[in-house]
């Protein structure tokens, strides 16, 4: 069991046809629907200075069972239906967790 502060890592591709604007526009969206969400601390949307289209949208939970609580909660498939259609297909799969391991 983690213990401490968790950051869920999702990681986006803007497909051949679509412009960045979509998943700043799908983003947005997300986050005004989370915003108040228990155990949310904030989240940001990072674009890549490496790869043209590639983004990855990081959130910060105050604990794991603060987001596991809303991950099984029934509103979360509908919250982040927005940016579904961008999660990276290179990728085994588009999201990673990490708790904070150490920080200074």
């Amino acid at each position: 069991m983690t213990t401490g502060r968790v950051r869920i890592m999702l990681f986006c591709k803007v497909p051949d046809r679509g412009s960045e604007s979509e998943v700043e526009e799908a983003y947005h969206l997300i986050s005004k629907s989370l915003a108040g969400t228990p155990g949310l601390l904030g989240n940001e949307l990072l674009r890549s200075l490496i790869e043209d289209g590639a983004f990855a949208v990081m959130s910060e939970w105050e604990s794991f069972d603060a987001f596991h609580h809303w991950d099984e909660g029934p509103a979360h498939k509908d919250q982040t239906a927005p940016l579904r259609p961008y999660q990276d297909p290179a990728r085994p799969r588009p999201w990673e967790m990490y708790t904070v391991q150490a920080a200074y």
